[in-house]
């Protein structure tokens, strides 16, 4: 399992080698979290605020990472 922490919330998933697989979206105070998954391989959580929003990609291609955007408004 793996952990990725953003400014709207920590993200828990599992690589596979199948896929992602979402374990915990727990959002930060004040923020509300959706999540997104198109296909096996690529899992997006968004923490949104009313002034910033924290997106999560999780994906097993072509390596298995985790990639954090921030963006304030």
């Amino acid at each position: 399992m793996h952990t990725v922490p953003s400014q709207g919330g920590k993200v828990t998933v599992r690589y596979g080698g199948r896929g992602v697989c979402l374990i915990s979206a727990i959002p930060s105070r004040g923020f509300k979290a959706t999540t997104s998954q198109t296909a096996d391989d690529t899992l997006t959580v968004t923490f949104s605020s009313a002034d910033h929003r924290s997106v999560v990609t999780a994906t097993i291609e072509p390596v298995a990472k985790a990639s954090v955007r921030e963006t304030s408004f």
